[in-house]
């Protein structure tokens, strides 16, 4: 049964790529802040890769794509944004990245994860998506649950924490949604941020954001004209 989806004290958004938050949840991460969430950030790649400039290098895009994050992480309201700069394309299913990921749950304690969903069936995605969202949900449950999963954060002072809910953004079949009419104008803004990725910002970004958004809200039950729609796992508490 699809519904509206409730906000969150706390929230920690993992993603594969810098702009990956913006694009899959930049509404409802906008919406939420304004509202008082503290949400924060943990970006696994330095997406040093996504350039078809022949002068480029991967070490100047990394540069470049980590101070558009940060700018479009200011304009949407986040606490922190922790960088953990795996190479773009070569993000894989490891203790080491479970571990950074579990790491931040325990750090910022978050009642929410938000994540790009690892399991579509009917279309492509980048095979960081995928890595991202499946060591999102095994940090979730059960790593960050159980305290003898990476004892070495309790040498840190990191305490086992238990995750409410995960959200996979970009679902086939999502059954929770925002109504982002209010925050649409901020995600545009936060996108925009983004500029080593976009051929023609100013004309083709917010159009895109407005039909994708409009789109979404047609698939929720609740009368809206603008949305993020998202699937729900619940963790037992």
């Amino acid at each position: 049964m699809a519904s509206m989806l409730e906000r969150p004290e706390r929230a920690l958004v993992v993603f594969a790529h810098p702009d990956d938050a913006e694009i899959g949840a930049g509404g409802t991460i906008a919406r939420w802040t304004r509202e008082g969430t503290q949400v924060y950030y943990l970006v696994c790649t330095n997406g040093d890769k996504g350039s078809a400039d022949p002068e480029m290098t991967p070490e100047r895009l990394a540069a470049i794509r980590e101070r558009e994050q940060r700018a479009a992480a200011e304009v949407l309201g986040i606490k922190e944004v922790v960088f953990l700069r795996y190479p773009d394309g070569e993000l894989e299913d490891t203790r080491q990245l479970r571990g950074e990921v579990v790491r931040a749950i325990r750090r910022f304690r978050p009642d929410v994860v938000l994540c790009p969903e690892p399991f579509r069936r009917s279309s492509y995605q980048h095979r960081d998506h995928r890595v991202a969202g499946r060591a999102s949900l095994d940090a979730c449950f059960p790593y960050a649950r159980d305290r003898l999963h990476f004892p070495e954060h309790e040498r840190e002072g990191l305490a086992p924490h238990k995750v409410g809910s995960i959200l996979f953004w970009q679902a086939e079949e999502p059954d929770v949604f925002t109504d982002i009419k209010e925050t649409l104008d901020l995600k545009v803004k936060a996108l925009l941020c983004h500029a080593s990725q976009m051929s023609n910002p100013g004309r083709d970004v917010p159009q895109r954001v407005r039909e994708n958004a409009q789109q979404q809200a047609t698939r929720s039950p609740e009368p809206m004209e603008y949305a993020e729609g998202f699937r729900k796992v619940e963790f037992r508490r």
